[in-house]
């Protein structure tokens, strides 16, 4: 029995617009990313996929992309997951900071490092704030891609992978980062070539798998 996903970055958000590190700071969709989002559902619509559920982060940007795509697709009553293990990767010390500031304060070698490596931890935050939708301890003060790539494995086993085998077709809209986690684990990518991955604002996936969650199917829509 093939199953079928689709996995979506969030329309472009306020701080994309203005190059800032973001991570898990809560931001909205700018007019271009509601654009996006709604150009994205229109390009699932085209699909004719049933979605059964469909999972996001808790961070704003990424539930109205969602709320979008499925006004655009007509399935709002599909059972909607927010979890934090889907957040954008955490960038520490970083958030918002201006990427070319943080180049001429860190170097651009670092930075880009920072951005694109699978192992390195940008620099962490001294203290993190009490927010009432992440219970103590889980928030990070930093994170690699690895450690994103860890959180949101149990996820995708326990959540997206069971409803999965049993044919029932399943979308993701999150975030640049995790979406590159979850990608490096559906196509098995090493961990050198993940740095190379790019996920574009608003840009739908889908995939194909056979009765194993083998994929026999990718096409960017």
């Amino acid at each position: 029995m093939a199953s079928e996903l689709i996995i979506m970055r969030h329309g472009q958000s306020v701080a994309n617009r203005d190059n800032i590190f973001t991570g898990w700071s809560d931001v909205a969709l700018t007019e271009l990313g509601i654009k996006q989002a709604m150009a994205a559902g229109q390009k699932i619509k085209t699909c004719q996929i049933k979605f059964s559920q469909v999972h996001t982060s808790y961070l704003k940007r990424a539930i109205q992309t969602t709320n979008i795509v499925m006004e655009q697709i007509d399935q709002l009553w599909v059972p909607l997951n927010k979890s934090w293990r889907l957040n954008e990767r955490h960038y520490g010390a970083l958030r918002g900071l201006n990427k070319e500031i943080a180049k001429k304060d860190y170097g651009a070698e670092q930075v880009q490092k920072w951005r694109r490596s699978y192992t390195a931890i940008p620099p962490l935050l001294a203290k993190l704030a009490t927010l009432r939708q992440y219970p103590a301890g889980i928030e990070p003060r930093g994170e690699s891609l690895a450690m994103a790539y860890q959180r949101l494995l149990p996820y995708w086993q326990d959540q997206i992978a069971p409803q999965l085998l049993q044919g029932k077709p399943q979308l993701v809209v999150a975030h640049g980062s995790t979406l590159r986690a979850l990608i490096k684990y559906l196509d098995q990518v090493s961990d050198e070539d993940i740095k190379s991955i790019e996920v574009g604002n608003g840009e739908p996936i889908y995939y194909q798998f056979d009765e194993h969650l083998n994929v026999i199917k990718k096409v960017f829509l």
